[in-house]
């Protein structure tokens, strides 16, 4: 498929759904205060991003979503990595990661508040906790699942440890790596937006429940929108981050999300 064909299909998508918006609004008489038409929305989204309000909202929500991202793939691979390397490690630590992921981070969420206050560091801790599971997951299982003949062959040559990662596993692990990298920038917004909603007086989230307390729909869908934008961005720069990395491997080039 050439570029312009996805350019031309992904405009003729956007176009169908903002065309089945306005045409819903219309055909079932719905009112403005339930959902306002995308002209009423793009007007709201433009007066906001004169002001610098908008601007300023989402650059809160740019840096936790930015900052717990970075420290949750950094933990997430450094010990996805060492439990993949020792077993021992491996039944040590499982139950405490297993806990922290499967205890809802809404009911984490008001206990780093409480520890860390309103600002941005509770908001960074939450986003590291929902990011780190599925980047630790992905790396664990890329380091298992190398082939056991190339480990072999690696040791016929007496590779060192080094030379065993650098050449071995670290191109083989990068896919499943950047799989796991993919999605834990998605959760990352995600995570943001729910420490946001927890309690803040900034960002994207805040912004939400700000419009909705004022029964203002126009700030709740701006701030949608914008939400939308800086994930698609977000993704769209790991995505060209792992084609970069990774041009000789199939999946950078066939798969598109």
């Amino acid at each position: 498929m050439t570029k312009f064909k996805k350019i031309f299909l992904i405009i003729l998508s956007i176009f169908v759904f903002i065309s089945l918006w306005e045409g819903s609004i219309r055909l079932f008489s719905i009112s403005n205060f339930l959902l306002p038409s995308p002209f009423e929305v793009l007007n709201s989204y433009v007066s906001m991003a004169l002001s610098g309000r908008l601007f300023y909202h989402t650059w809160v929500t740019t840096v936790e979503t930015i900052s717990g991202f970075i420290f949750g793939a950094l933990i997430g691979i450094v010990l996805g990595y060492l439990v993949s390397k020792s077993k021992t490690l491996d039944y040590i630590l499982s139950p405490f990661i297993i806990a922290a992921q499967t205890t809802p981070k809404l009911a984490l969420a008001p206990l780093f508040l409480i520890w860390f206050g309103f600002g941005i560091i509770s908001k960074i801790f939450i986003t590291t906790l929902i990011v780190f599971f599925p980047i630790f997951v992905n790396t664990a299982v890329a380091i298992k699942s190398i082939n056991p003949n190339l480990k072999d062959l690696m040791k016929l040559v007496h590779a060192n440890r080094w030379q065993v990662f650098k050449n071995l596993e670290l191109p083989s692990s990068l896919p499943i790596i950047f799989a796991g990298l993919k999605s834990g920038i998605t959760l990352a917004v995600v995570g943001a937006v729910v420490g946001e909603f927890v309690g803040a007086n900034a960002g994207l989230g805040y912004l939400i429940i700000f419009g909705t307390g004022q029964l203002n729909t126009g700030i709740v869908f701006t701030a949608i929108v914008q939400l939308v934008l800086i994930s698609i961005i977000f993704y769209e720069v790991v995505s060209a981050i792992g084609s970069r990395l990774m041009k000789w491997h199939h999946s950078e080039k066939d798969v598109h999300y």
